[in-house]
């Protein structure tokens, strides 16, 4: 088995040019197979809120419901490091709210790291979180949680004093002891000027491909989630389009008496299926 991915694998692909790699999982199987195909890390998004839960948005996920399908993808991911994504109010409260939860992925989930959207105005509570022991990935630009205030899932970063910010920002997740960033839906040079001003990777969505590395939402990635494609990813797979495909053959084979067939089935022995059938010939007998 291959060595566990850790912060210091990351340190290192960004200093040796290394692209990560990362992708969602919400579950055993799915977790399984990302970390048998070699990837770097599994997000535990909170993005299972929409895939998964199929909620409208991010917000209305729990802790709870975190917690419950992170477990299932510790178990699974031998070599991947396995990141935990904040839910909404779960950090936003106070620190002290926040390092408890952060807490609760390592403790009761067995994650390796969590994820957190915000920059410097969360950058304290990011340095108390790593203090206690808790790596971080930060996560800047198109932030989900914040839908509500941007008023969609538009491109961010666009105009000069934003992208300085982005910059600023990702500059103070690095100094508060984030081990990488993410950054969604940026334009590509903006992205490249924040992975050239930080010492920790950076992990694209949307950014370009100047990244330190990129990270896809499974579901994207194999055509399970169909309300809509965003342009930014790519799709390797239609296992949406083959799921109905297989359904529907279900639905028909039982319908029309083609399953169970006889090689889905378990004989009896003689012996039962004669004294199984003898009541029922007695029976009749005597009726007659």
């Amino acid at each position: 088995m291959a060595n566990k991915v850790t912060v210091n694998y990351l340190k290192e692909a960004k200093n040796t040019g290394e692209k990560l790699t990362m992708l969602t999982a919400y579950d055993f199987p799915t977790a399984a197979a990302l970390d048998a195909a070699g990837i770097d890390m599994i997000l535990v998004g909170d993005s299972l809120g929409m895939v998964v839960l199929g909620y409208d948005s991010t917000i209305p996920v729990t802790m709870d419901d975190m917690i419950h399908h992170t477990k299932p993808v510790v178990r699974a991911a031998e070599r991947a490091m396995v990141i935990g994504d904040m839910p909404f109010m779960s950090y936003q409260i106070s620190r002290k709210e926040a390092m408890r939860n952060a807490g609760r992925f390592l403790q009761e989930a067995g994650a390796d790291a969590v994820k957190l959207e915000g920059g410097e105005e969360i950058a304290k509570t990011v340095a108390g979180i790593v203090g206690m022991g808790v790596p971080v990935i930060g996560h800047l630009g198109l932030t989900p949680q914040m839908v509500n205030v941007f008023g969609g899932y538009g491109l961010q970063a666009k105009g000069v004093e934003a992208a300085k910010k982005l910059v600023a920002d990702a500059v103070a997740l690095e100094k508060a002891g984030a081990s990488a960033v993410v950054l969604e839906k940026i334009p590509a040079p903006v992205a490249k000027a924040v992975t050239e001003a930080v010492g920790i990777p950076t992990i694209g969505i949307g950014a370009g491909p100047d990244c330190d590395g990129q990270v896809l939402v499974t579901h994207d990635v194999l055509g399970l989630f169909e309300k809509f494609t965003p342009k930014f990813s790519k799709r390797y797979a239609e296992f949406g389009a083959a799921m109905r495909q297989a359904f529907e053959a279900y639905v028909n084979d039982v319908k029309t008496g083609a399953f169970p067939a006889e090689e889905h089935s378990f004989p009896a022995d003689t012996a039962v299926v004669e004294a199984l059938a003898k009541p029922a010939k007695t029976k009749k007998a005597k009726e007659s």
